[in-house]
């Protein structure tokens, strides 16, 4: 009888760890799935948090180059406009707070072709600066800042794919 007795308890007992284990193992399994959630919550936000850096970049190049753009037709024009030169240092600002950002944000090929952009579009208006005040350096001309737009569109173009590639969009033959 204490046979018996002992087999039930051991029953009893193996019933009560199994219960156990199996709630432990689910505690586990959830606490997981919570981990993992929070991750791929941050993964995404990552990415957000990128992409709209991004958006704002390529808003800000573009400004910025298309500013440029209107001076430089100003100055062949021989039409200065305050209206220009506010416009192209709002631009200017812009772009700046703009890389800044990137700087603190995305991955380092995105960043050193952003870096190469915001070099030239310095010398461009460095360029420009120098011409519309008269204060010109050798090699400095309309020809050369028109030479300079047109490669820093390119330069853009370039940065837009590289950002699109980091965020996974698939080419579509996109245009200008």
């Amino acid at each position: 009888m204490a046979s018996g007795l002992w087999i039930a308890a051991v029953g009893v007992v193996g019933t009560l760890l199994s219960s156990l284990l199996t709630q432990r193992a689910a505690d586990g399994s959830r606490r997981r799935e919570r981990v993992e959630e929070r991750r791929e919550q941050e993964r995404r936000a990552g990415l957000d948090a990128r992409r709209d850096t991004y958006v704002a970049l390529n808003t800000a190049c573009r400004q910025y180059l298309a500013a440029l753009t209107d001076q430089m037709h100003a100055l062949l024009n021989a039409d200065g406009s305050g209206a220009l030169d506010r416009r192209l240092t709002e631009a200017r600002d812009a772009h700046r707070d703009c890389y800044a950002e990137a700087q603190l944000r995305v991955p380092d090929p995105v960043l050193d072709l952003a870096g190469t952009v915001n070099r030239s579009l310095s010398t461009t208006y460095g360029m420009l600066m120098r011409l519309d005040r008269g204060d010109v350096r050798p090699g400095d001309s309309l020809d050369a800042v028109r030479a300079d737009i047109e490669a820093l569109w390119r330069q853009v173009r370039l940065l837009r794919q590289q950002m699109r590639a980091d965020l996974g969009v698939v080419n579509s033959g996109e245009g200008g």
